[in-house]
């Protein structure tokens, strides 16, 4: 955040002020802050709430000159209990200039003159950046202090609460940070994704805190003390910008992760609180229940629903009231000016399912309308389809409508993760993945859906499929073949494993290369083992050849019922039709392409997309036990175009 303090004396003059008596306080620094810091013309909504924060602003009188400021209007002016808090309501005409929004406060016969930058909106809105996610897109997650440390310089500082940043110890920070991303942009693009996920990069300045694992820092970014500040340990604002500008060059999207349900404790909205109702408070301490069936169950108490919502993570997390207007103005703004500052391109909202229903649809409006081709994607980590399809668009008959783009989808997730885990069944294995993507008509379009397999919150995928490279095989071809946006979460590629156990920092664990001192390198082929680079070849190939196949980009699915172990799907479109076989069952399964005439019948070939094996429909296929076999099927020179 800038601090903006315009006190030449010829500024002075503008108000009127020239004959008033300046003190000498007016000659030094005064310590405030607006939010946000700058803001841009021509913007959809022209609306504008500044937030200004300084010792006892609240109590002094505003002067606004609209001579000064033509095409400007301010519509009102807000106080509330605490003193250090102004709120300024302004509507940007459509003929303003660029330069700085003047205004004045007198306080305790001191004038005070501030401006707010007033700037062109860069180009490039929706075509070389706010581009959104969708699904011809394969998501890159990482957690910046775990991936690469590029600038040690950035490790300690002694003015933050947490100066720690020790690798030995699994809770604390270990100095990764956005010239680290950056060092290894080429490696992420080579891996075949096209977007960036970073977990949180907003400034966390908060202490060691108590939980069950022990002493924890805020590494993994989800404690934020302030919205309008990138992290330092990161590399600050100039880091940021240089990563996001880096990573488009590469042909990258950067995807920013939000937190709106609750703030760190050290955060300045809970150190000098603007007013009591900007936070949910209990008569005693309230943990959530974390059902989110009370949100929509028409059944559902309303006390359950309340303690859902409005109860607090834990008790350094204040649970923020996104029903206040001025707090939820805040918000949304920071969206906003986030989104055109460092010119981002989709976000990912944590928490999702916490947060207050209105709110949540008012932020995706307000983001959407400014920039158009704005994606969301909301973490709502639902035990069932019906709850996954309520928290973004859908086509249930609900009171509530989300706007939202799309879910991480964790009932897809689990019901992969049963696909490879468990023999099949009536409702068992692959069973349960083809009922799952059965309701998909509950979405409004459950391509917008993130799928995955594993991320920081959970178990690493390779040791949940035991560490057997089939498996391992079986899950990326899962993923990178059915509907929806798929995401890989950091060092899956190179089979990182690890459990929850004792703590989630074990699943967090250093990307190993990343760090000066580290033995192996294993960004590089030379650092890898062979079963590591067998794992990370697999995903580049079939991630480098989703890129260009329409079908298992932006087709339609059809899946048919499982038989045995053997489950079979399609991925198709007017150009291209893709067959994907998944063999659960320990003994192989033959594949009779006749089987499958309604999608087949059009072709006479089959290629592996893997291995290169070509195969004619006429005969069966032999799929081996444990295995997927992705084809491309070929069309007969005189065959007409597929009908869907």
């Amino acid at each position: 955040m800038r601090k903006f303090i315009f006190l030449p004396l010829a500024l002075l003059s503008f108000f009127g002020f020239s004959q008033k008596k300046i003190s000498d306080s007016l000659l030094r620094s005064v310590n405030f802050k607006m939010y946000p810091s700058n803001w841009w013309l021509g913007m959809k909504n022209p609306h504008l709430q500044l937030v200004i924060r300084g010792k006892n602003f609240g109590k002094g009188e505003l002067l606004f000159d609209p001579k000064e400021n033509p095409d400007i209007k301010l519509d009102g002016i807000q106080k509330v209990k605490n003193p250090n808090f102004l709120f300024l309501n302004f509507t940007i005409g459509p003929n303003a200039k660029p330069g700085n929004l003047k205004f004045g406060i007198h306080y305790l016969d001191n004038w005070y003159v501030l401006g707010l930058p007033l700037e062109k909106r860069s180009p490039g809105n929706g075509k070389t950046w706010a581009r959104g996610i969708n699904s011809s897109d394969f998501i890159y997650l990482l957690m910046p202090d775990r991936f690469s440390n590029g600038d040690p310089n950035n490790d300690h500082y002694a003015n933050m609460r947490d100066t720690v940043a020790d690798r030995k110890n699994p809770l604390a920070r270990h100095g990764g940070d956005l010239q680290g991303v950056i060092n290894y942009l080429d490696y992420i693009q080579q891996l075949g994704a096209t977007a960036i996920w970073l977990t949180p990069v907003i400034e966390n300045d908060m202490p060691l805190e108590k939980e069950p694992s022990g002493m924890l820092s805020g590494y993994h970014g989800y404690w934020f003390t302030d919205h309008y500040e990138i992290d330092k340990r990161m590399g600050g604002k100039e880091a940021y910008l240089k990563l996001v500008a880096a990573a488009h060059e590469h042909g990258l999207k950067i995807i920013q992760d939000a937190v709106y349900n609750h703030i760190g404790a050290e955060h300045w909205i809970m150190k000098d609180l603007p007013d009591s109702n900007w936070i949910n408070w209990w008569p005693s301490y309230q943990n959530t229940n974390h059902r989110e069936e009370a949100i929509f169950d028409i059944h559902a108490s309303a006390n359950d629903r309340e303690i859902m919502e409005a109860g607090w993570f834990v008790p350094h997390l204040p649970d923020l009231n996104l029903r206040n207007p001025l707090l939820a103005t805040y918000l949304i703004q920071q969206a906003i000016w986030m989104t055109q500052t460092f010119q981002l391109d989709g976000w990912r909202v944590d928490t999702y399912k916490y947060c207050d229903p209105l709110f949540l649809n008012n932020l995706n409006a307000a983001l959407e309308k400014e920039f158009p081709s704005i994606t969301s994607l909301g973490e709502a980590t639902v035990n069932t389809v019906a709850a996954g399809a309520y928290f973004c668009r859908n086509n249930l008959n609900v009171p509530w409508k989300s706007n939202l783009t799309g879910i991480l989808d964790f009932p897809v997730c689990n019901a992969m993760l049963e696909a490879l885990k468990k023999k099949y069944g009536w409702s068992d294995g692959v069973m349960a993945l083809y009922t799952t993507l059965a309701e998909d008509m509950l979405y409004k379009n459950p391509m917008n859906n993130c799928i995955f397999l594993d991320n920081h919150d959970k178990d690493r995928f390779y040791s949940v499929v035991d560490e057997n490279m089939n498996n391992f095989q079986m899950g990326i071809g899962l993923l990178l073949t059915e509907r929806g946006i798929p995401h890989v979460y950091y060092g899956t590629e190179i089979l990182m494993k690890n459990f929850k156990n004792p703590s989630d920092a074990m699943v967090r664990e250093d990307f190993p290369g990343g760090f000066t001192g580290d033995l192996k390198n294993k960004f590089l082929e030379s650092g890898r083992t062979d079963s590591e680079n067998i794992a990370f070849n697999y995903v580049t190939r079939l991630a480098t050849f989703r890129k260009t196949s329409s079908a298992l980009t932006m087709g339609a699915l059809m899946q048919y019922i499982p038989s045995k172990g053997l489950y079979v799907y399609f991925r198709y479109d007017s150009n291209q039709t893709i067959l994907c076989a998944l063999n659960s069952d320990t003994l192989s399964a033959s594949l009779h392409f006749e089987d499958y005439k309604e999608r087949t019948r059009y072709f006479d070939t089959a290629t592996d997309i893997m291995t290169g094996s070509m195969y004619t429909l006429s005969e069966m296929m032999n799929i081996p036990a444990r295995s997927i076999r992705i084809l491309e099927l070929k069309k007969r020179p005189t065959a007409n175009k597929v009908v869907h």
